[in-house]
């Protein structure tokens, strides 16, 4: 993915007087960011919008007035403004990112440098610049035992998935936290055995996880150093910790631990799906979807190589077609299918073989 060359233009939006200063003088010294202006509300950033056409925008999610969330449903339909989210420790981000805001960083507590902060928020206002937005994305809901997802009933062909013994990966980067949604909720409650890694801050892989579980038909769990991989089951990798793949016999559990960063992200998509190629001695499924940069890319091509079934989101439902770009160009990807056919897909190779 090749990013413009030209200063990338951000207006800051935020309701405290010393978190604008904080951003705008943060941003501002990072050498391909110009910070336009700032908003102190909704209002204040609509016309701000308007006047000065930035390329991003930073989004405080609670306001006084208009929320960041309110502002966002209003605001995208007609201006697709490539939005990043600055929030604490919240479960109302994700309902921000629904709305169509493309990325999220955490605000700076005692375990987080002001410093890696400020470079998250310029690296992923960069990575925004170049993103595709889908404002108002479908609302999702709880399925229902006459509206979830039909069981899994193999067909009659001659290759058949034995489904007890199938271990599917999953990884996603930006824009993936809505692209995973899209997907687990159209799979049955009887999926065999996922591992999610979705790059995320701290303190946002248990929430998000609670979201998957209530919005889909399987159980969706924060995954723990150990625990076994199953059918009916999907575990998201703890952020800053890698997870991997263990055989153990014939069981196979998911082993999360401190380690040096994979492709620049801890967990990484390489990890858990080199694990894979490396450990699972039953059938495997690979899926990469929307995310900047190639983690993942290399793993999926060694799962591949291991006899993996490899599914890669399309680049027209990216919103960033960056790792699945590369993992296309790299020959990992046996079928490509966009963000809404990528679960039909998968179940039909889980029904058929093919």
């Amino acid at each position: 993915m090749i990013v413009s060359q030209r200063k990338i233009r951000v207006l800051v939006v935020d309701d405290s007087a010393v978190a604008r200063a904080f951003l705008t003088k943060g941003l501002a010294e990072a050498p391909n960011i110009e910070v336009v202006g700032y908003a102190i509300n909704a209002l204040d950033a609509k016309t701000k919008i308007k006047r000065l056409q930035p390329d991003v925008m930073t989004l405080d999610v609670e306001m006084p007035g208009t929320n960041g969330i309110d502002f966002l449903r209003q605001l995208l339909p007609e201006n697709p403004l490539p939005v990043i989210l600055v929030s604490s420790l919240n479960l109302r981000v994700f309902e921000a990112l629904a709305a169509g805001a493309v990325d999220f960083v955490r605000k700076p507590d005692g375990e987080e440098s002001r410093e890696s902060f400020l470079r998250a928020l310029a690296q992923k206002s960069t990575v925004a610049s170049c993103a595709k937005v889908s404002p108002c994305r479908r609302s999702t809901i709880q399925p229902t035992a006459a509206a979830a997802p039909a069981p899994i009933n193999l067909g009659r062909s001659g290759e058949k998935v034995d489904l007890d013994h199938t271990i599917i990966g999953l990884g996603a980067s930006t824009g993936g936290t809505e692209a995973t949604l899209e997907v687990l909720k159209r799979l049955p409650a009887d999926i065999p055995g996922m591992v999610i890694v979705q790059h995320m801050p701290p303190g946002f892989t248990g929430m998000y996880a609670q979201r998957l579980n209530k919005l889909c038909a399987m159980e969706v769990r924060e995954a723990k150093n150990g625990d076994e991989i199953h059918r009916g089951l999907a575990l998201v990798a703890p952020a800053d910790l890698q997870a991997r793949v263990v055989r153990m016999g014939s069981r196979y559990t998911l082993s999360c631990q401190p380690g040096e960063k994979v492709s620049g992200h801890r967990p990484s998509v390489d990890a858990l799906f080199t694990s894979m190629a490396e450990t699972v001695k039953c059938h495997m499924v690979g899926i990469i979807m929307t995310g900047m940069g190639r983690d993942g890319a290399s793993g999926l091509l060694e799962m591949r190589k291991a006899g993996a079934y490899t599914i890669g989101q399309d680049k027209d439902s990216c919103v960033v077609y960056g790792m699945p770009g590369v993992a296309q160009e790299i020959g990992a990807v046996m079928i490509q299918a966009s963000c809404d056919n990528i679960a039909s897909v998968l179940m039909q190779h889980l029904k058929t073989g093919k």
